[in-house]
């Protein structure tokens, strides 16, 4: 008898054509120019290895499967996988691309979210987009919140490091009318685990084909995202503000909860915090994994209501299509309570399933 999955990180292919075409041809040019900018910054940031040449390293079957960029067919995917529903996420991370517009970004940022919309269109229920909003302008950002909210939207992505895209971290007071606003509509904060560029030395660094040593260690970089929320007072102030980091994985997270509830406890002063630091990881943060059962093993350390599970598809570590038999070995002596509320209560409860 199959379990309830809700997928809380999987992907959709949106190609920069897509949005353009969803763009008033005044701005086409701008928008061009944009990409061209990103994609040659990244290349450089790389150091002249070009994206599209790691991506070619991947040959697993998700990567191929019509349903990374149609809709009709993703419902067919997570058919095959016994997946109910999936909070979806773009490859690309258009909020990169807004910061080289001078004119017609808040054009662009509406017309990626409406493919994403169109994406989801073909079941709503199941297909659950997490739309990117720009903050370049917190009062256009704040407006665009109330208007994807009113239109169902449950989650919305930011950059997960505000200082790689040259934005303040999100302490700065700037922000204060934007996480109210989040707040008051009940939606949660996606912060996605990505490229990072302090690392990128060390990718021209890695030997391995893929960039395998590279690749392992973003994850816990996260730690940074995990105390720029707590340490500075964000969380405090904000108490009904939800954090969702996405592919973190489980396991070093007790460790870094310890590490900063240590000096919290010690000569390192917080002023802002009422409590210690984990307590508002406890309240207000989550996390994603796809198979990680050593870190489930510390699933009450980390707290069983702020972990949530995902097939990652159609990523190199997807639990496509075999989502089922890698939840049950997983979770092999956990009771079913446990794993019911980490492999769907939890999404039906943060995100309003």
């Amino acid at each position: 008898m199959s379990t309830q999955l809700i997928s809380v990180d999987s992907h959709v292919r949106i190609e920069p054509d897509q949005i353009k075409a969803n763009l008033a041809s005044r701005f086409h040019s701008e928008w061009d120019a944009a990409v061209a900018a990103q994609n040659a910054r990244h290349i450089e940031e790389l150091g002249g290895i070009d994206p599209k040449v790691l991506a070619a390293g991947f040959s697993h079957e998700a990567i191929t499967n019509p349903g990374y960029y149609d809709g009709a067919a993703r419902l067919e995917a997570m058919d095959r996988d016994d997946v109910s529903a999936e909070i979806l996420y773009s490859e690309v991370s258009a909020f990169r691309n807004y910061g080289h517009m001078r004119d017609g970004w808040k054009e662009a940022s509406e017309a990626f979210n409406r493919v994403l919309l169109e994406f989801a269109s073909v079941d709503p229920k199941r297909l659950v987009p997490a739309y990117q909003v720009p903050l370049l302008d917190v009062d256009y950002a704040v407006a665009q919140v109330e208007k994807l909210a009113a239109q169902g939207a449950r989650a919305i992505h930011i950059p997960t490091f505000p200082s790689e895209v040259d934005l303040p971290e999100y302490h700065d007071e700037r922000y204060w009318p934007l996480w109210s606003a989040v707040s008051e509509a009940g939606m949660s904060i996606s912060q996605h685990l990505g490229l990072v560029q302090s690392l990128y030395e060390l990718l021209r660094r890695d030997p391995t084909p893929q960039k395998a040593i590279f690749t392992s260690q973003p994850a816990m970089r996260l730690a940074e995202t995990i105390a720029f929320w707590i340490l500075p007072g964000v969380l405090a102030r904000f108490p009904e503000l939800k954090i969702v980091l996405v592919e973190p994985s489980l396991g070093w997270v007790p460790h870094y909860l310890d590490t900063i509830d240590r000096m919290a406890a010690g000569p390192y002063d917080f002023p802002e915090l009422d409590d210690t630091p984990s307590s508002y990881f406890h309240r207000q943060m989550y996390l994603t994994f796809v198979d990680d059962p050593r870190g489930l093993e510390l699933r009450h350390e980390i707290g069983i209501e702020q972990i949530m599970w995902s097939t990652d598809f159609p990523h190199p570590a997807t639990s496509w299509p075999n989502s089922q038999a890698i939840v049950e070995q997983n979770f092999a002596g956990i009771p079913e309570d446990e794993r019911d509320l980490i492999v769907a209560g939890n999404a039906r409860r943060v995100y309003g399933l």
